[in-house]
């Protein structure tokens, strides 16, 4: 985990940006201290739940990088009022007059960014938007804080190597950057330009006129990632222990008592260049074993074996053989669990256990 935070910490570092790490994967304030550079911000969430644990926690710096609801901007005044600089995201009228309002009503001036696309994933506008305008002027001259423009290459996710992912990165700057300047032509305030993905956080060669880099996954890494080529096997630094409860041996199959409750129904692997199934199966030191995956998931049952174009041998596998499984998605199976069994950095010490939260 530490390998995988300094790596792109060094990264942005070599780039000239700051880095804003998201703590949606981890959830979790001990792997906070160790993610974020100054232990107390700046940091990228996607719910005020997480907002308010790490506020509580000291952590002042915080952007609130999904689209903010007028139901929760009572939330994100309280939080201003007990000293943490929480800073909202939109893309359209009614959420800046909304974000405009309730700074009027509350004498806080929120800050909030616009989201922009850069790929048509999913939310935001774009810098030849009329609407790009519109919304800055209502937050600028309604009473918020205009601090700036976001970005999220979502379909990076799709892009397989370095190559591609660097292409995204690109399009993902310039879409930013080009709207930034459309802020700035029309008299409008932009200080912050913020991009980020695990994918093109990695791959970005450039970031001229980029303030600041986020990404979040990077710190565990999952098979989805190792599939597209943005780590290795050996970098993904989160498994879910099992236990062999069982066997099919007509089938071939081994049964574990880790089903999609432990690793979540997350199949992100199976419209890669390879299906690692539910994910792919480890010694107890998490060495892999080459040709075993988790090939199907009941609630509290995994069913273990071979893959279908694996022909090498298997190991046995008896009752009571402790098993590590790496997920398709860190995010989603950290999700399934209260908290993380944390191996040290050095050999031998004791192991520490890290709380973990959920909700919204």
């Amino acid at each position: 985990m530490k390998r995988n935070v300094d790596r792109l910490s060094r990264h942005a570092t070599s780039l000239g940006v700051t880095l804003r790490p998201h703590l949606k994967t981890i959830k979790s304030v001990d792997a906070a201290r160790y993610v974020l550079e100054n232990g107390n911000g700046p940091a990228t969430v996607s719910t005020l739940a997480e907002a308010e644990v790490f506020a509580r926690a000291g952590i002042t710096d915080i952007l609130y990088a999904v689209g903010i609801s007028p139901d929760k901007l009572d939330r994100v005044v309280a939080l201003h009022r007990q000293g943490c600089r929480l800073t909202v995201l939109l893309d359209c009228a009614a959420q800046a007059k909304a974000v405009a309002a309730a700074s009027k009503t509350s004498g806080i001036t929120i800050p909030a960014m616009i989201e922009i696309d850069s790929d048509g994933h999913r939310s935001g506008l774009t810098a030849d938007d009329p609407a790009l305008i519109e919304v800055g002027r209502i937050l600028h001259e309604g009473g918020a804080e205009l601090s700036g423009v976001l970005c999220h290459a979502g379909e990076s996710y799709g892009a397989v190597g370095r190559t591609q992912q660097a292409i995204c990165a690109e399009e993902e700057r310039l879409a930013v950057v080009n709207s930034a300047a459309m802020l700035r032509k029309s008299g409008l305030p932009c200080p912050v330009v913020s991009v980020g993905s695990t994918p093109t956080a990695h791959a970005a060669q450039d970031l001229t006129d980029v303030t600041e880099l986020r990404a979040g996954v990077y710190v565990f890494f999952d098979l989805v990632m190792a599939g597209i080529d943005v780590c290795d096997i050996g970098d993904i630094a989160l498994s879910v222990l099992t236990t062999v409860i069982g066997h099919q041996a007509a089938k071939g199959w081994t049964i574990c008592d880790a089903g999609w409750m432990a690793m979540s129904r997350d199949r992100g692997t199976a419209n890669q260049r390879v299906d690692q199934g539910y994910g792919i199966v480890c010694d107890v030191a998490g060495t892999v074993i080459p040709g075993l995956i988790m090939i199907q998931a009941n609630q509290e049952h995994g069913v273990i074996a071979r893959r279908p174009d694996f022909g090498g041998a298997v190991p046995e596998l008896p009752v009571g053989t402790r098993l590590r499984i790496l997920p398709n998605h860190a995010c989603a199976t950290a999700a399934q669990h209260q908290r993380y069994h944390v191996i040290p950095e050095t050999a031998g010490a004791d192991l520490m256990t890290w709380a973990r939260f959920g909700g919204w």
